[in-house]
């Protein structure tokens, strides 16, 4: 049976007590009550509270006082002021002295719900972290981060040497390369470990919902915003923040994320106090960023400061017998979910994975693994199991040009020209985003024949 939640509610008016008792008992909570300090501190020797809610303005000892008293017994708690009497000053007060948040009378019920219910997430999140800290190896790589091709062993050189600092880090490289797996690899062999990496797919979003995404918003700062919400900086604090597709972002965005990196402090949408938070950076892009501050599409000073230590991700056809090592990982991997008894390729199978010049990279290799898997009736992968469409590319008439970018091009054109140039559906046969399709025809020239 899940373990309830138990909250200690410390008020001196008695209809305040007991309304907010009413209303986390029907939440699912388990509740005791106190009208003063003493009485708290009384209950709080003898139990073992996940939160607690504090009325500032009591006689006696005030909530601000009790507040010092119950974060020297116990760091870790997490305590929301009431007050009817908001102010700057008090609320920079007792977030300085240690509170989660604060909410203010008259209280509606539905905000302060989503209050507890947040901060009783992060506090488990960050229990299970801690609890992870004495299963954690030493040296810690995500399982599909694979390769022993002498470029993925530059790869781990430089993910062991930055992972010990709180360096910020560019990755670059295609998509599907599995820049966010490096990522998590710097993160978990970082001291922030046990703290949380909060990933942000800046590409995926347009620039009004990234901003609240990255800082946060506060009630009723645009229609639809019933909530005040943390933002991701506000999540990391203490661990990392991953912000994928890097490049996509808009100028004014970028200006807020430089004066977020040079101060660690930022503004909620639709708030004015300023908040700090504790992070590190690891970004990650396909683009050439260079070439997008050349064209005034990236801000120079915002690329220095991301690009202080960077690794590239090469593309999986530079890898040499990499491909097999991760072919092989994922065909271990799919054969056991789906219960299938299939222990290895066939040579044509091989020799064809050596040879396709994977323009999706890890991500197309592990879906055509999959796909094969699906398909396969014996105890090998056969040619015929891989994706028609890929069988179909290699299969082709000789390219007249040898480049790869020339290569790439003609695949991605007899794609779009396949599909009616529907960029959704062609950018999943691809195996990549619709942004980076966009970029890759843009790149390219590419144009839909009339």
């Amino acid at each position: 049976m899940e373990k309830k939640n138990k909250l200690l509610i410390v008020d001196d008016e008695e209809i305040v007590r007991q309304s907010l008792k009413a209303w986390f008992l029907e939440d699912g909570y388990e509740i005791d009550i106190a009208e003063d300090a003493e009485v708290a501190l009384r209950l709080y020797e003898k139990n073992k509270y996940d939160l607690i809610l504090l009325d500032i303005k009591m006689p006696g000892m005030s909530g601000m006082e009790l507040l010092v008293k119950l974060k020297e017994f116990d760091p870790e708690a997490i305590i929301i002021l009431i007050t009817a009497f908001a102010s700057v000053s008090s609320a920079v007060k007792a977030l300085k002295n240690g509170a989660y948040d604060y909410i203010t009378k008259p209280i509606d019920p539905d905000e302060l719900s989503h209050l507890v219910k947040n901060a009783l997430n992060q506090k488990n999140l960050k229990d299970e972290n801690i609890q992870l800290k004495t299963s954690i190896e030493e040296i810690i790589k995500p399982d599909n981060l694979i390769g022993e091709s002498p470029k993925m062993k530059e790869v781990y050189s430089l993910i062991s040497t930055v992972s010990q600092t709180d360096t910020t880090v560019l990755i670059l490289g295609d998509s599907g390369t599995g820049k966010e797996l490096v990522a998590k690899a710097i993160h978990l062999n970082s001291k922030r470990k046990y703290f949380p990496m909060v990933t942000v797919n800046c590409g995926a979003l347009p620039e009004s919902i990234l901003e609240s995404e990255l800082f946060g918003h506060e009630k009723g700062a645009f229609t639809g915003a019933h909530y005040k919400r943390k933002g991701k900086f506000e999540m990391a604090n203490g661990g990392t923040i991953f912000l994928d597709e890097i490049g996509t972002i808009s100028l004014k965005v970028q200006i807020e994320l430089l004066r977020v990196i040079e101060t660690k402090e930022f503004m909620r949408v639709g708030g004015s106090e300023s908040i700090k938070s504790d992070f590190r950076i690891i970004a990650a892009t396909n683009e050439n960023l260079q070439d997008l501050v050349s064209s005034g599409q990236f801000r120079e000073d915002l690329f220095y400061r991301l690009n202080v230590f960077n690794i590239y991700l090469p593309p999986l056809r530079e890898r040499g017998n990499d491909i097999i090592l991760l072919a092989e990982y994922f065909l271990n991997k799919y054969s056991s979910a789906m219960n299938k008894k299939i222990s290895s390729f066939d040579k044509e199978a091989i020799k064809f994975m050596k040879e396709y010049y994977w323009p999706g990279n890890v991500r197309e290799l592990e879906n055509a693994i999959e796909r094969a898997v699906v398909v396969c009736h014996k105890d090998k992968i056969t040619l015929d199991d891989l994706p028609f469409r890929v069988l179909k590319t290699v299969n082709e008439e000789p390219l007249t040009e040898r480049s790869l970018e020339a290569i790439e091009k003609k695949h991605i054109e007899k794609i779009l020209n396949d599909n009616n140039w529907n960029i959704s559906k062609s950018a999943e046969e691809l195996q990549i985003d619709r942004v980076t399709l966009y970029n890759k025809i843009k790149k390219y020239g590419l144009r839909k024949n009339n």
